[in-house]
């Protein structure tokens, strides 16, 4: 908790006032139970209407200025919490950006939410609570002891008593709700988890008929949370039954040593009420430092939780020296081994090849192969375990991260689309791009063919993640965002799987034209699609099988030809060997 303190730094001046405020409210607090009790020793008689007015007008006054002081206070302490947890919430989403997918993966999408979300809120109250109870409550308290001892000492020994009982039960209830509040937070990433599975995953859920399996797992989910919530709150709310207890008594306690001494003429009954009236004080400001060890408990787990985040460093880093490759975009993979972080299995292991501007390679091979993988190399999603990934003869490694993901143009395995207009997702905040470039980049995907049919064309909004597109659709408008910088690369993993067979042919002849002096590297499961590359790659259990054009895989390479086999023709096979020439 103390490590977010640092983000009050920059809003020192509202702390420095909310503090003030609070030192004005606790004297103030700490002034008015004298005033009543120099009122009440000297009795309610008609010579000392003066006396009560003049010391009736100064607790008007001091009131006065509390309530001001109070309202002031909640301004500048929330004011200095909320523009701290929005720095502190703009951090997290920058370190998080900053993430490879191993990070992302250590965390999780769901907790990394409810980290940026749900515990920033909980520091977030927190940080107010600090500027106003945390520092009020102990002036009140040792202002009020020194106060109560001024006025009678004997009287205020009670408190030997009474103090050490409410300490006791607010350090029972604090090392009973700290492991509580830790599991609650991963309980809440836990709902989160299931709920965005249900959310993202509603297509699937239908289809299969398990909408009442996902609200059983929603359900087992909430409760698990729920259960936690109540324990923590069951033991929260046993401290101010105790505390109100312990008040009373202490009040009965006074009450009958007070009259005693009163009796004995060694004590006024002013003196006993501002005592009590202290000794209250006292009592309530430990009430106050208890829901504040209800509260903080819950807030430092949140704040573990997001510091653990800002500490953890990413595994891919900008080059100490950057060199910015000058050539035209040539790929070289040398001995390039690469196994996933945690994983007991190399995902490749020694690829080596050469993919070379206005040629065309593609990679093909089963599922698990390693084909995602090499692109996820290139644009550095991960770093290489062993060998090296070269652009223009210059380690991708040594190449600023903006720079190499700038001159590449990529269409991920699954299409994401967001929220707006169809222009807006193959622009994607690149406002350089003009309304042509647009255009010319839906021409070349075909995503005109379907646009022009839509109400606004290319500035029809479509919903996020696309769901009221075809996955088809969303696939053209992933590789017209990839093309339309005109990149020197273009990544293409698995991208005309949804395409119908005519739409694939006119998309690839389009791009074949558009990319003609690029560098183009395409993974794919359809044969048809990479037929004609210049190179083909065949990967199995992350190691390459065989290099070389469609003909020379068919007559040598066995696993080639089995893949090629499996979906279409032989006559078919040998039909691409003569288009290809």
């Amino acid at each position: 908790m103390i490590k977010t303190f640092r983000y009050l730094k920059p809003y020192t001046w509202l702390v420095i006032v909310t503090i003030l405020l609070v030192i004005v409210d606790s004297y103030v607090t700490l002034y008015l139970p004298d005033l009543m009790s120099q009122i009440v020793d000297k009795g309610i008689t008609r010579g000392n209407i003066d006396f009560i007015w003049q010391v009736g007008g100064k607790m008007l006054l001091v009131s006065g200025i509390q309530v001001l002081a109070i309202i002031i206070m909640s301004l500048t302490s929330s004011k200095a919490a909320v523009k701290a947890s929005t720095d502190l919430r703009d951090d997290l989403f920058k370190k998080i950006q900053s993430f490879s997918l191993a990070e992302i993966d250590k965390f999780s999408t769901a907790s990394l939410i409810t980290r940026t979300t749900n515990d920033i809120t909980q520091i977030q109250q927190a940080l107010v609570i600090i500027q106003r109870m945390v520092i009020r409550a102990p002036i009140v308290a040792v202002g009020s002891i020194f106060m109560a001892v001024t006025k009678d000492a004997k009287l205020t020994m009670i408190l030997l008593v009474t103090v050490p009982i409410a300490l006791a039960a607010m350090y029972l209830i604090f090392s009973k709700t700290m492991p509580l509040f830790k599991s609650m937070q991963k309980k809440i990433d836990r709902l989160n988890l299931v709920l965005r599975e249900r959310v993202t995953g509603i297509r699937v859920i239908r289809a299969f008929n398990k909408e009442e399996y996902e609200k059983n797992r929603f359900e087992k989910a909430n409760e698990d949370l729920t259960q936690t919530a109540l324990r923590v709150n069951r033991i929260g709310a046993i401290i101010f039954p105790i505390m109100m207890i312990v008040l009373n008594f202490t009040v009965i306690a006074l009450i009958w040593l007070g009259a005693k001494q009163i009796d004995l003429g060694k004590l006024q009954v002013g003196s006993m009420m501002a005592v009590m009236q202290y000794v209250m004080q006292i009592l309530f400001s430990f009430i106050m430092i208890s829901v504040i060890f209800v509260f903080l408990p819950r807030a430092s787990v949140s704040a573990q939780r997001v510091v653990e985040v800002l500490q953890t460093e990413p595994t891919i880093n900008e080059p100490e020296k950057p060199v910015l490759p000058t050539g035209e975009g040539v790929i070289e993979f040398e001995n390039v081994s690469f196994h996933y972080p945690g994983a007991k299995e190399t995902a490749l292991q020694d690829i080596s090849f050469r993919a070379e501007p206005g040629k065309v390679t593609a990679i093909i091979g089963s599922t698990g192969s390693g084909k995602t993988t090499i692109l996820n190399l290139i644009l550095r999603f991960y770093d290489v375990t062993k060998g090296s990934i070269k652009i223009d003869g210059v380690d991708v490694r040594q190449i600023p991260l903006e720079k190499l993901r700038g001159m590449i143009g990529y269409a991920p395995q699954k299409a994401i689309i967001f929220s707006g207009t169809i222009a807006e997702n193959i622009r994607f905040g690149r406002d350089e791009l003009t309304n042509e470039d647009i255009f010319n980049a839906a021409e070349i995907a075909q995503v005109n063919e379907f646009a022009q049919k839509m109400p606004e064309g290319l500035n029809t909004k479509i919903a996020q993640g696309g769901t009221d597109l075809s996955g088809g659709q969303k696939q053209r408008i992933s590789i017209a965002r990839a093309i339309a910088s005109k990149p020197r690369i273009y990544l293409f993993d698995d991208t005309f799987s949804a395409l119908d067979f005519k739409t694939d042919a006119r998309v690839r002849t389009r791009l074949l034209k558009e990319t003609k002096d690029a560098t183009v590297i395409i993974v794919a499961q359809r044969v048809a699609t990479i037929m004609h590359a210049d190179q083909i790659i065949v990967l199995k259990d992350g190691k390459i099988q065989g290099i070389g054009s469609h003909k020379e895989l068919m007559q040598k390479n066995e696993i080639y030809r089995e893949i090629v086999l499996s979906q279409i023709s032989e006559e078919e096979a040998v039909g691409g060997e003569l288009n290809g020439r």
